[in-house]
């Protein structure tokens, strides 16, 4: 367990709700020749955003239970036994047609990563997806942004809100994906009234035009917090007291994959630990130079 465990809350009961994934990581030095051939090195491993943020609250400490849909195939039976051998509650729906979700993930010298995605499944999530023994016991519900972005499974993510908040968590969301923000008014309407909106620098620019963290109090209308992290720069904690920030950790970036999942887990842990604002983002970013100091995405 990481050294970070013993500074968050440790008892936290967490449903991440989001993509579970087979990664295909390939780590190039040099730039991709088109239509030509390239070295890489190679690597399968878990991925997806909902699981590598289920694998670092567990990494944390917290009962986590992770709610998506996999494919009735040997990658899903992988998935789950690595995520259960983790300690990781899996409520997953199997999907009896579509194949469980799979991404190539190009890494260059720099660390900085490119990814080609096949939802598979958890394109397929559905509202029925969503159970009451999955959410059985949790205080939080974290929600991956993929869920909401993507048309087949955004009743789902509606689903997902909806029912944490009749049974009384308190949610945030990771809005994951720039480019698919398309509509940034329909996004915040889906995302009215969560706790805490965990965008990084550039899916804020996506909702309010503006790269500046204060540029996030536009959005305090909809939300009751806003978290952005920002890479090198940081990360600030936007509510109605202003925004703090913090610098970030120093740390060779190696693959820079799942670094804001990991980041959504340390904020996590602390917020629902009662911790400082500063603090909060202190486990966020941390953890977010943990995981890029490291190939994949999820807790070695």
């Amino acid at each position: 367990m990481s050294e970070l465990a013993s500074e968050s809350s440790g008892t936290a009961r967490i449903v991440v709700v989001g993509d579970a994934a087979l990664d295909v990581i390939a780590r190039h030095d040099k730039p991709l020749p088109h239509g030509g051939d390239a070295r890489a090195k190679i690597r399968f491993t878990g991925g997806g955003s909902g699981a590598n943020t289920a694998l670092w609250l567990r990494h944390l400490g917290a009962e986590t239970t992770l709610l998506a849909r996999i494919g009735d195939d040997p990658g899903g039976r992988l998935i789950r036994a690595e995520l259960e051998a983790a300690g990781v509650r899996c409520a997953f729906a199997v999907d009896p047609e579509a194949p469980t979700c799979c991404v190539v993930v190009m890494v260059d010298g720099s660390g900085q990563r490119s990814m080609l995605a096949d939802r598979g499944a958890n394109q397929r999530f559905a509202p029925g997806d969503v159970t009451p023994e999955a959410l059985a016991g949790a205080s939080h519900l974290h929600l991956s942004g993929y869920v909401l972005l993507d048309p087949p499974s955004r009743a789902a993510g509606l689903a997902a809100l909806a029912a944490a908040r009749e049974a009384g968590l308190t949610t945030s969301v990771d809005p994951q994906a720039a480019a698919h923000i398309t509509d940034p008014a329909a996004f915040l309407a889906d995302v009215r009234g969560v706790d805490l909106l965990m965008p990084n620098t550039e899916e804020l620019v996506a909702l309010t035009g503006s790269a500046d963290p204060a540029s996030a109090k536009e959005l305090l209308g909809a939300v009751g917090a806003v978290v952005v992290t920002a890479g090198l720069e940081g990360a600030s904690w936007v509510d109605a007291n202003g925004v703090t920030s913090v610098p970030a950790v120093e740390a060779e970036c190696i693959d820079s994959t799942g670094a804001g999942d990991a980041f959504d887990a340390g904020v996590l842990t602390g917020w629902l630990a009662g911790e400082s604002t500063v603090d909060i983002l202190r486990h966020g970013t941390r953890l977010g130079a943990l995981a890029v100091g490291k190939v994949g995405p999820q807790p070695a």
